[in-house]
Order: C-alpha cells, then structure tokens, then sequence
C-alpha cells in the first residue's frame, strides 16, 4: 500500500525503511486529510439512518401507541405512522385495545382449527374446587376481555394479566364455594357465570387495571374422574325421574279435565231431571186442586167423569179384554174392546150386533 493510498502502521508509529537520518517516508497529511473526510461522512450517513430508524414508528388497526418521554407518559395516539424523539429519548409501548382477549383455565386450546384440540392434563390445580357441601367438582371456563384504558393498563398493576388469572380464580373459587354441588352442576350454571363476571369486573375496577372483562364462559363442569361414573347414573336416575313427573303431568291434564266435563254433564242432566220432575208434580198438583174444588161442588159428577177419564186412558193401553157378567148364567157376553175392537176379534158389525 502505498503513501498516497492509505495510512500505514508504520505511518503511525513514524518508523520507516531508513536509517538515523530519516531518510524513510512519513505520514502523508494529504491522505490523512482525504481519509477524515469519508469516515465523516460515512459516520453521518450511519447517524441519519439510526435517526430515521428511532424517530418514526408504526401502530396497527387493533392497538393504540402510549409515549414515554424519560419514563413520563407525553401522549396516546391512534393506529398509523407516527414520530417521536429519537435515540430512546421517547419510547412507545403498544397496547391492543380493540382486540378480543382471552384466558383459560383448566384447559388449553392446542389447535384453533375446524376441528379444535384442546388440552386438559395438567391443569388440575386451577380447575379443582370444593363446593359448599364439601364436594369437589371440575370446573373448566374462559373469560374475555378487552383493555379499556392503556395507561392504567401499563403502569397501574404490574403484570395486569397475572393479576387477573389470579383475581379469576379467586373469585370463582368463592362463587362456587358459596353453592351445592347440584346447583353448580345442573340448575345454577347460569347464574354461576353472571356472579363471577360482576365480582370480577367489581375487582378490576377497585385495582384500576384499565380492562373489562366481557364475558365468562363456563365450558365444562364435571365431577371429579373417579367419582363420574356414579354420579352419571345418579344423574340418569334424576332425569328419568323427571320424566315420569312430567307424563303423569300430562296424563292428568288430559284425564281431569275430562273428568270434570263429563261429571259436569251428568250434574246438567240431574238437574234437567230435577227441573222436569218438579214441574210435573206442580203441574199434578195444580190440577189435583183443580179436581178437587170440582168435586166440592159436585161430588157425583166429578167422581163419574174422573172414573170415565181414567177408563179411557186405561183401556187402550190392554190387548185383549173379556167383560164377563156374573148374574149371566147361560149366555156370556162378548165386548171386545181392546186396542182391536171388533176387528181385532175377526167379526163384523152385524155379528157383533147379533
């Protein structure tokens, strides 16, 4: 390498080729001169380019951006391009306020698919609770929730999502501990998962963790492994015996009301008969008096008419009728008066005449 093209070692150190005379070649202030000039302006090139990288950062669609200037909160700004100081003088911190956020517990999801894995092992401790009657039942949820406001979210609670697993558990450990084993199972899921989201949500906002918490969702609740065979057939015992109750329902709805219909049909008909009958013996009654203040009057005629009436009513209703005179001692008199008359006796008028 020659003087004119570079600074040699022995350029540096002032040592050459020659003797006490100095007779060798030195240091060339051209090309020191010439060299100082690239290095500056490779050292500026190199400054621009670590200015430009530190003074611009992106924010996505989903999230908000907080800057910190020396440790102090200066500003929040929305998703996009955005400047700030450079050389770590502002940091940002992005925070996915609009998206979606879950936890689970006693399980994981392994695959997020069309067919979902998921995974329970090992997960024991979080879902293994004891209920108010001392039962230990397996219970397996999610919560969702979003951030709500990320400045409390970054520096109000250290490890907000920490914190709320654990606030999670707690609270569903008192919620359940608070109930029976048959209402954590069966008829008080419902308004399991709403007591636990209002506790929670309670908790976060006392602890100002700049979330909320949207949903719980209970996914499973089971006995414990050992234990569930039994209780399955408890279980089946428990809705046969459901389903008895409910057809012996619907056999009485169908059997009693008809029941009453029919029973209300008879009352109507004894009452139709009392009504008649009542009627009828008002009415004979009424002419029983009728009658009898006629005979005041006129006892003979009466007494005739009322036997004249009754033979005509009488007569009619006999097939055959032979009148036989006791004082006859040889010839018997024949009327026939039944329903026949003499027609009925196969004679004709001057026969019965003779």
């Amino acid at each position: 390498m020659s003087s004119d093209d570079g600074i040699t070692l022995l350029d540096l150190t002032g040592g050459g080729g020659g003797g006490d005379d100095g007779g060798g070649e030195g240091i060339s202030f051209e090309s020191l001169s010439k060299h100082r000039k690239k290095v500056a302006a490779v050292a500026l090139g190199l400054g621009l380019m670590l200015l430009a990288a530190t003074s611009f950062f992106q924010v996505s669609a989903d999230s908000v951006g907080v800057v910190l200037r020396f440790g102090e909160v200066q500003r929040t700004v929305e998703p996009g391009l955005h400047f700030k100081l450079p050389l770590s003088i502002e940091q940002e911190h992005i925070v996915p306020t609009r998206k979606q956020l879950k936890q689970e517990f006693g399980f994981r999801t392994i695959k997020a698919d069309e067919e979902t894995a998921y995974a329970t092992e090992g997960f024991e401790h979080e879902s293994l609770m004891l209920t108010g009657d001392l039962n230990v039942v397996d219970v397996q949820w999610t919560i969702q929730y979003r951030i709500t406001n990320a400045e409390d979210y970054l520096f109000r609670v250290r490890n907000v999502d920490d914190t709320l697993r654990f606030v999670t558990q707690a609270v569903m450990r008192e919620v359940v501990g608070d109930r029976t084993v048959n209402e954590v199972l069966t008829v008080g899921r419902a308004d399991l998962a709403v007591q636990v989201n209002d506790r929670i949500q309670t908790l976060v906002e006392r602890y100002e963790m700049g979330v909320s918490v949207s949903d719980v969702i209970l996914q499973d609740i089971t006995p414990p492994g050992p234990v569930r065979p039994s209780f399955d057939e408890v279980n089946q015992a428990q809705q046969d015996q459901q389903r008895l109750i409910n057809e012996a329902r619907r056999d009485y709805n169908a059997a009693v009301p008809r029941a009453r219909g029919e029973a209300k049909q008879v009352v109507q008909r004894a009452e139709g008969y009392r009504t008649r009958r009542v009627n009828r013996a008002e009415g004979q009654v009424a002419r029983f008096r009728t009658l009898y203040d006629e005979y005041v009057e006129a006892p003979e005629i009466t007494r005739q008419r009322i036997y004249l009436e009754t033979l005509g009513e009488s007569l009619p209703q006999i097939e055959n009728l032979f009148v036989i005179d006791s004082a006859a001692e040889n010839t018997i008199p024949l009327l026939p008066s039944g329903k026949g008359g003499f027609g009925g006796m196969g004679l004709s008028s001057e026969q019965g005449g003779q």
